[in-house]
């Protein structure tokens, strides 16, 4: 099934801006955030969602999620084997909701 309205994970409406100072101001607040996968705490590396994407363009910086560098570049990370990690964990995009709560301060660590 394609997505014929364009529109991001769950209907949610993120900015397509990308090196703002806005979107740097985001990404700053991700990044302090705890990795969403393992929980480890931050700072974390900010991770572009790719999941469900079928350009070559970037994600916007307003799609990104705190991972630790075991869960975004070692060698289970979602760079180093893409299928295995969604397997695992979902898609990556799954995940912006629970980073918009982290940054809102209603995310309750599991």
């Amino acid at each position: 099934m394609t997505n014929l309205a364009g529109l991001p994970p769950l209907g949610q409406k993120i900015k397509q801006e990308r090196g703002t100072v806005a979107a740097r101001g985001h990404m700053a607040r991700v990044a302090a955030c705890p990795c969403v996968v393992c929980h480890k705490p931050g700072p974390s590396t900010v991770h572009h969602c790719i999941c469900g994407r079928y350009s070559q363009a970037r994600a916007s910086d307003f799609a990104t999620i705190p991972l630790c560098w075991e869960c975004h570049l070692g060698p289970q990370g979602i760079h180093a084997n893409k299928s295995a990690w969604v397997e695992a964990n979902g898609p990556d995009t799954d995940f912006l909701p629970v980073v918009a709560d982290m940054i809102a301060g209603d995310w309750v660590r599991p």
